[in-house]
């Protein structure tokens, strides 16, 4: 039988996200749901990408998520003359001994939160340097393997692929993103804030809330996070849907997706949602938990059809249109969730 946190267990994890929250508001202000999201991602052990116009805070985010976490942290500044080995890393030659030979020399991927900021201004041939260090947690140059730090985030920022020098990011990159999250503007009342206490835009000053230790411990706390099989089964039922001819599959994904999500999204939501029942305080998943995260967990893995994005259909309103039609509890549950 699964063991389920016990109340103290799950307030202490709301004690120390609670630290990581309060930072992170600090820096960005009136984004409250934004925050929860990009907390929720790193508890879940995944990959975030942002996207928003310059100047939303995207960038000071990150910064300061890195700030507040006890662990190595560098930024790379994505632009299109940028190449594989200059985030991999590569071999240099070096003289030992009275003799020469190459030593890989570690490049800036080889820490535990990497910033890869404006990512989409990178050609294709450096956006897919990522690809096995997004999901092996590892690098090969010239045929040998070498292991990232664990644990291992790339928080990357980019700009809408409508502006000027930008290039989309390969579907397979996309995927290995756990959220994708669009950054809205901000009212006028936040804005009265931000004039006020952000003298020439600079962000408050962070020291580091959270020791490597204390992470660990709220990693073990969200895999002690109960996910009832019944919650299991929608989201399955969800990420089966977002195919055209899927069961439950509403008419706008009949009508406009080409690809629907992969079995990654799943897995994807899954862990997501343990993260969000831990801020929420429960020891187990509830399908709000699921509602919360399906949207950054799928709009970027659903692929539409050219016919779908000329009119104006957006992945968003699929994900909308695919949470209204699939229910909670399936018409006929499977034999193990009756």
């Amino acid at each position: 039988m699964t063991k389920v946190l016990s109340e103290a267990e799950v307030r202490r994890g709301q004690e120390l996200l609670d630290r990581i929250r309060q930072g992170c508001n600090s820096v960005l202000l009136g984004q409250e749901e934004l925050v929860d999201l990009a907390v929720v991602a790193l508890l879940a052990r995944g990959h975030l990408l942002l996207e928003g116009l310059p100047g939303l805070g995207k960038t000071e985010l990150v910064k300061g998520l890195g700030r507040l976490l006890d662990l190595p942290f560098r930024r790379v500044q994505f632009t299109p003359d940028l190449l594989p080995g200059d985030i991999t890393g590569g071999p240099i030659l070096q003289e030992k001994g009275g003799e020469r030979a190459f030593v890989f020399q570690p490049g800036p991927l080889f820490a535990n939160v990497v910033l890869a900021d404006e990512i989409n201004r990178a050609s294709p041939k450096t956006q897919s340097a990522l690809l096995e260090a997004m999901q092996e947690r590892s690098v090969t140059v010239i045929g040998e393997t070498h292991q990232l730090p664990q644990p291992f985030f790339v928080l990357a920022t980019q700009n809408p692929i409508e502006l000027e020098g930008t290039y989309p990011l390969p579907e397979a990159q996309l995927d290995r993103f756990l959220f994708k999250v669009e950054v809205p503007g901000v009212d006028a009342d936040v804005m009265t804030r931000i004039l006020g206490e952000r003298r020439r835009g600079q962000a408050p000053a962070l020291e580091p809330v959270l020791t490597a230790a204390e992470l660990d411990e709220l990693f073990g706390l969200v895999d002690g996070i109960f996910l009832p099989d019944a919650v299991a089964n929608y989201i399955a039922r969800l990420v089966a849907a977002s195919h055209a001819g899927g069961a439950d599959a509403p008419q706008l994904i009949e009508d406009s997706v080409r690809f629907g999500a992969s079995p990654r999204a799943a897995i994807a939501i899954g862990e997501a949602a343990r993260a969000a029942a831990l801020i929420a305080g429960r020891p187990n998943v509830d399908f709000a938990d699921v509602r919360r995260t399906a949207t950054p967990a799928l709009v970027h893995r659903i692929v539409l059809q050219h016919s779908a994005i000329v009119a104006g259909t957006t992945p968003a309103a699929v994900v909308a249109a695919l949470l209204d039609a699939v229910p909670e509890i399936a018409r006929s549950l499977p034999e193990a969730v009756q």
